[in-house]
């Protein structure tokens, strides 16, 4: 199987180097049988209710989540920076790294998983402002603007998002209800449904 293939099995799972995990308390979602790891540049679409997908330290970096409540398919994307074009070669290799590239993939892979564009759920979480670089790079302004830009072209709508401050987050999305969680300074709460 590519790393983008999905198969037709009942438990899909699309991913660049997503992994299963078994479920440990970690204040997120502790019904889960198993959690699917979304990693840093990193996506992750799956239709088996029984799992979570959980991404770490969302800090600059966004991840999206697209969530079908009748087919009951989804998926999260953790993209670090807004533009491929910074380096062609590495969009290449993951464009999963990127926000240009991410976001189209990940609703690729979720209606070739049986999702509808009409039904989806869309929320977003993270693009902080981190680290002390004086507002040069601003990364995670420049990540919030490209998801917005991108939305705003496909004429989507955000369902939910949690983005901006100067915090980390963990994000969490249970495939069995399509809820998804948040944890920021050690606090737990529900971005979607509120």
């Amino acid at each position: 199987m590519s790393r983008f293939q999905l198969p037709g099995s009942p438990s899909t799972l699309a991913s660049v180097g997503a992994k299963d995990e078994p479920s440990r308390s970690l204040g997120i979602d502790r019904n889960a049988r198993e959690r699917l790891v979304v990693g840093v540049a990193d996506l992750a679409v799956s239709k088996d209710s029984s799992k979570s997908i959980v991404t770490y330290a969302l800090g600059s970096c966004i991840g999206v989540t697209v969530y079908d409540p009748v087919a009951k398919v989804g998926g999260m994307l953790h993209f670090m920076l807004p533009e491929s074009t910074v380096s062609p070669e590495k969009a290449a290799a993951n464009p999963a790294m990127f926000g240009d590239l991410g976001i189209p993939m990940l609703f690729q892979k979720v209606i070739e998983a049986g999702a509808r564009r009409e039904r989806l759920v869309v929320c977003a979480a993270g693009g902080a402002e981190v680290l002390a670089d004086d507002g040069h790079f601003r990364i995670g302004h420049r990540n919030r603007t490209i998801l917005r830009k991108i939305f705003w072209k496909q004429n989507l709508l955000l369902a939910a998002d949690d983005t901006g401050g100067q915090h980390s987050r963990t994000m969490s999305l249970k495939l069995a209800d399509g809820s998804i969680q948040i944890r920021a300074q050690g606090k737990d709460s529900s971005l979607w449904p509120r």
